[in-house]
């Protein structure tokens, strides 16, 4: 699959604006996550289902007490090719672990971009949003880290500390395709 880029001004504006509304405590960081989120998914995080499982089970037993987002799932980014399904349904009863766990699992073996196709993809929405001249706190030094972890060959990077106070995101990122086939027919 090639990675064209046609990033629109409006899509990028309306994305950063409704994230910025639903989640006002949001900082660059959590943009830039949202967005690497729907381009790249979550291979970064399963090195062998062993290893997911048990970490997966770690924060389940740490977030049973917690207050998790009200949602069971919400798309990352613009385009929306990720979803993040949720800690909630599975406290809740809706999913089981075993079943977040595969199709979380089975998301991070699809294509996606290279890092250097990313990082172009990234530079042309910064510069979206760099015009959009958000008041956001941090907002250089922000954007200062995402170069240095892009310049390192990385992309991945973990929510801002105001973001996960606030919010509590508890979440495996699963691909539209497999959320729409396997999870969201479970989903109330």
């Amino acid at each position: 699959m090639t990675y064209c880029l046609m990033i629109q001004g409006q899509e990028v504006e309306g994305f950063v604006t409704g994230l910025l509304e639903q989640y006002p405590k949001a900082r660059l960081l959590d943009i830039y996550k949202s967005c690497f989120q729907d381009y790249m998914g979550a291979e970064h995080l399963v090195g062998d289902t062993a290893s997911a499982r048990a970490y997966l089970e770690q924060e389940l037993a740490e977030t049973r007490d917690k207050e998790l987002m009200p949602w069971y799932y919400e798309p990352c980014g613009i385009n929306g090719q990720h979803v993040r399904v949720s800690m909630k349904a599975v406290h809740d009863g809706i999913l089981s672990a075993d079943e977040l766990l595969q199709a979380f699992v089975n998301s991070a073996n699809a294509e996606r971009p290279t890092v250097e196709q990313w990082t172009g993809i990234w530079h042309a929405m910064a510069k979206i949003i760099d015009q959009m001249g958000l008041n956001l706190p941090y907002y250089e030094q922000d954007r200062q880290f995402i170069e240095q972890v892009l310049a390192q060959g990385r992309y991945a990077i973990s929510h801002s500390p105001d973001y996960r106070e606030a919010y509590t995101p508890h979440y495996r990122i699963v691909s539209r395709e497999i959320f729409e086939r396997e999870i969201k027919p479970l989903l109330p």
